[in-house]
């Protein structure tokens, strides 16, 4: 299937971007943090995994291999499909699924939205022998979001065609939102709600 795309990006939505790839538009369904790290006009090559239903061909997009090699490997796991498997990178670095994994850490998992005590219990159970131990290369995306989501909802901000002080704006008017580990989605939604409103 189609393992990667490089392109120019031609447009960046809340969940979705879009790469021109020789005069075509592909539309690739991406988390918050990846979107964030595009530029409407800029290059962008990105791994990618295309889901294939009988009603509709998706193609997820990736940051790095990594994120692509974790969302693949947890949609193995019974009751995750593609959309579980975007949340659950969304949320954790791929660190943070082998660690979570690896030490039986139930509380983390169900972070992820649509994963509760027993849907964690059984990724756990079911992909404790096959995730690998954790690489260290990265770490904990915990920190890294708590340190980061105001650039990233910034940019995502800009990359939607808002300038920068109104992007500043709407950053500051949801960093009470914030808390340990933020859900850089959910404070781009609320940014934009608070734009929609001034």
């Amino acid at each position: 299937m189609i393992a990667f795309v490089r392109g120019t990006v031609a447009a960046v939505t809340l969940s979705s971007a879009v790469v021109e790839v020789g005069g075509i538009g592909l539309e690739l369904m991406c988390t918050p943090g990846t979107l964030a790290q595009l530029r409407t006009g800029r290059q962008a090559t990105l791994p990618t995994s295309m889901i294939v239903r009988e009603d509709s061909l998706t193609l997820y997009g990736f940051a790095d291999e990594e994120e692509k090699t974790i969302f693949e490997l947890v949609q193995t796991a019974s009751g995750v499909g593609p959309k579980l498997a975007q949340a659950i990178i969304a949320v954790l670095s791929p660190d943070g699924v082998r660690t979570a994994i690896a030490s039986d850490d139930v509380k983390t998992l169900t972070k992820v939205p649509g994963i509760g005590q027993k849907g964690a219990q059984r990724i756990i159970l079911e992909l404790k022998d096959r995730i690998g131990a954790p690489t260290g290369t990265v770490a904990s995306s915990a920190a890294a979001a708590g340190a980061a989501w105001r650039e990233q909802v910034h940019q995502g901000l800009v990359g939607l065609g808002y300038n920068a002080k109104d992007a500043d704006k709407a950053v500051d008017a949801v960093a009470d939102q914030a808390d340990g580990s933020p859900d850089v989605g959910a404070l781009l939604r609320a940014a934009l709600r608070s734009l929609s409103k001034a």
